[in-house]
């Protein structure tokens, strides 16, 4: 057998695009993001192919309109108070000291983290205290887990019979689907949006808005609700996130949440208005995996360097899921479209 330690595991990667923003958003800040192609990674060749008509659809529409609305890493440590009285005072300690946690704690672990809430909930005797930091162009896993760590500490400092049950009590959420998740977000939220003329609709995507729309209703939202899907109406936003993810050195397990999210579409004026909702995109520019070369001359090609360049490379994973969800649920109005597409392209 060959030495696991050097073994490398190749996935075809092209470069797609030019994906292009008419406005982005950031934090409710006007932010200009230049036209760039971004990089795929899979073995699902059609995706290549799809996300290149979507984003022509999109130059072709004038571009996305990006809005970044929250950036936050997460994390729960749980810890065991003697009885539920105990635990609602240790509640009752961290949501009045916030500033304090913030002066003798996250400060003294990271130089970039930024604490943000601490919310509390309680079962029993069991304290969660799900801690929400800013972690700058990191994805920030390990810095929240750092910081996490240090705050259990403050705690149990000052509540003496309590105990540390773990540094992660699963209402993170980190790598699962969850309706908090779904609502408050980890990561970066993310809400493209593009009015698409009908004609553009109809050259390009070779379908109506109409049909969309239509589409849209039957198969994403009611098809997810008879499948009890939680927080999510979409066709596929983890084949463009896993894909991007994997081309750009993140942690491409984080597509288990980041798959939650509501595709949009409606009728104004006889055109297209379509939209992706993604609250849990989690991406970072710096720290671990980052380092490699191809990554670092990736993300210099996207102008994803450099002050806020995680939020700008937020803004490209949302346009790209935008663009691969409309080249898709334009395929599914035509039958056989979408078949005849995979058997052309990978049937060997």
């Amino acid at each position: 057998m060959n030495d696991l330690k050097n073994m490398i595991t190749p996935i075809p990667t092209r470069w797609v695009g030019p994906i292009q923003f008419a406005s982005v958003t950031t934090l409710g800040k006007v932010q200009k993001i230049a036209p760039a192609q971004v990089p795929l990674a899979t073995l699902e060749t059609t995706l290549f192919f799809s996300v290149a008509r979507g984003s022509k659809a999109i130059a072709n529409a004038g571009g996305v309109q990006s809005t970044l609305l929250s950036d936050s890493m997460t994390r729960s440590i749980t810890l065991e108070a003697k009885n539920a009285s105990e635990a609602s005072a240790i509640g009752k300690f961290v949501k009045t000291n916030l500033t304090k946690i913030q002066k003798e704690v996250v400060t003294k672990l990271s130089r970039f983290a930024q604490l943000q809430t601490i919310d509390v909930y309680q079962v029993a005797n069991l304290v969660y205290l799900r801690i929400a930091i800013f972690s700058d162009n990191a994805s920030g896993h390990n810095m929240v887990t750092l910081i996490a760590d240090g705050i259990g500490d403050f705690v149990l400092k000052e509540f003496k019979t309590a105990q540390y049950v773990s540094v992660s009590g699963n209402m993170c959420v980190d790598k699962k689907v969850s309706v908090i998740n779904g609502v408050r977000g980890r990561g970066k939220h993310v809400i493209t949006e593009i009015t698409i003329p009908r004609t553009v609709v109809e050259e390009v995507l070779k379908t109506t808005p109409e049909k969309i729309v239509d589409l849209n209703i039957k198969k994403n939202l009611l098809g997810s609700i008879m499948a009890g899907s939680v927080n999510s109406a979409n066709a596929h936003y983890a084949n463009m996130l896993l894909a991007i993810y994997l081309a750009t050195g993140q942690d491409a397990a984080n597509i288990v949440e980041g798959s939650q999210g509501i595709t949009y579409a409606e009728i104004r004026e006889g055109h297209l208005y379509f939209s992706t909702t993604i609250p849990n995109i989690i991406v970072g520019t710096v720290g671990n995996g980052k380092s490699e070369s191809y990554v670092q001359e990736r993300l210099e090609a996207m102008g994803c360097r450099g002050e806020s360049s995680s939020q700008t490379l937020a803004h490209f994973v949302g346009a790209t899921v935008l663009a691969g969800e409309l080249s898709l649920l334009a395929a599914l109005t035509n039958p056989h479209e979408l078949m005849k597409a995979h058997t052309t392209i990978e049937r060997k």
